[in-house]
């Protein structure tokens, strides 16, 4: 771990990731139910923490590895079914998110306005919208035009973005097929020249189902794993519980079964593709090996989507990290019970590479891996996970 005072790296690389703002608090004088991001203080604190001291001359690169923006959570505009998905739509509810948190947006334009400040914009599954040009653009002008070009958004069809030899990020999404993304097929245009973005459908499911019921109990998304949310629901809110069970299975058989029921071939074939639609919020330990076993020259794998901090190392050295959220989640799994309030964070300080030589397969010796959880101005404002 590094001290506050040590300055022997060259570069500091962080990964947030899942931020989720807003429309806000307050939507039009009332409580708006669906804004998750409570931490505006604190995130405005962590990017002056690293701008500041030792990082005030030290490159660093911030990665926001998708979920920035949430989107999916911005019905506040006269847009309705599938205009909500148009440019003008996506322009307007960027311009609610911006203007309900100008603050964390200041403190993004203060951050970058340092040649030795970076930031790479990984889009994941609930800014799927940043795919028009139209609001990249929007976003970027937002920041001092002679550091604009510090500022790059990623979305390649694979989502993996490499700040470093043997480091691989990838927002996560990639692995369920509801929440897939296409970034060449993504956006459409009418004949009159209106742009449209085609959402996966998991994205229509949040806005159609967990939306209305978030209106009634605001944690319905944030409480892992849903398995247990289910049935503590059952014996605790029965009505509710029924009633949201019967309205996910009732969407799913309506945009998922029939259209499965209609080219499948058997029974079989149909129940075998629906198990693989729902395999949501779980990146497996499998998928996590056979990516490291392909992948013999990458050493960490960061990702976040699934809402679980996490990290592992495996036996060869290999490093996961799963860089959570900075939304207060409610975790009923016993071992993660104490982290429903972690803002936590990936942090790799990399050393000189005069001194420590080359990165060969997973020879990491030049980098410095924590994983942290911010815990707001003090002498030494983080901790280990």
């Amino acid at each position: 771990m590094e001290s506050p005072t040590k300055s022997s790296f060259e570069k500091t690389i962080l990964v947030i990731s899942d931020i989720h703002l807003g429309a806000g608090e307050i939507v039009n004088g009332k409580r708006n139910l669906l804004e998750d991001f409570h931490y505006d203080k604190e995130f405005i604190e962590f990017l002056g923490y690293y701008s500041s001291g030792v990082y005030a001359k030290r490159e660093v690169e911030l990665i926001i590895n998708g979920d920035f923006l949430d989107f999916l959570a911005v019905p506040f505009v006269n847009y309705f079914d599938d205009e909500f998905w148009s440019e003008e739509a996506a322009l307007e509810k960027l311009k609610i998110i911006l203007d309900a948190h100008k603050d964390v947006i200041d403190s993004l334009v203060k951050f970058i306005s340092n040649e030795k400040k970076k930031i790479i914009y990984i889009v994941g599954n609930h800014d799927g919208e940043f795919l028009f040009e139209s609001m990249r653009d929007y976003f970027i002008k937002l920041f001092p035009k002679s550091f604009r070009n510090n500022i790059l958004f990623r979305f390649e069809k694979d989502g993996e973005y490499s700040p470093h030899p043997g480091i691989v990020i990838k927002h996560g999404h990639e692995y369920e097929i509801p929440n897939q993304i296409d970034p060449e097929g993504s956006i459409i245009s009418t004949e009159e020249g209106r742009k449209y973005f085609l959402p996966p459908w998991g994205s229509y499911y949040v806005t159609r189902v967990i939306n209305k019921f978030k209106e009634e109990r605001t944690y319905i998304n944030l409480v892992r794993p849903i398995k247990k949310l289910l049935i503590s629901g059952i014996i605790y809110d029965t009505l509710f519980t029924l009633r949201f069970m019967l309205a996910n299975i009732y969407y799913i058989f309506m945009v998922r079964f029939i259209l499965y029921f209609k080219y499948s071939k058997s029974l079989k074939e149909i129940i075998e593709n629906m198990k693989r639609e729902l395999k949501v919020f779980q990146v497996s330990e499998t998928i996590v090996e056979d990516f490291f076993e392909e992948r013999k020259d990458v050493g960490i794998l960061i990702m976040g989507h699934t809402h679980y901090p996490s990290i592992t190392t495996f036996f060869d050295g290999a490093t996961f990290i799963n860089t959570g959220t900075w939304v207060k989640m409610n975790y009923l799994d016993f071992d993660k019970q104490s982290h429903n309030n972690d803002l936590t964070y990936a942090k790799i300080n990399v050393k000189s590479i005069k001194k420590s030589g080359k990165v060969r397969s997973r020879n990491l010796k030049n980098l410095d891996i924590n994983f942290n959880v911010w815990k707001g101005k003090s002498e030494n404002p983080f901790k280990g996970f």
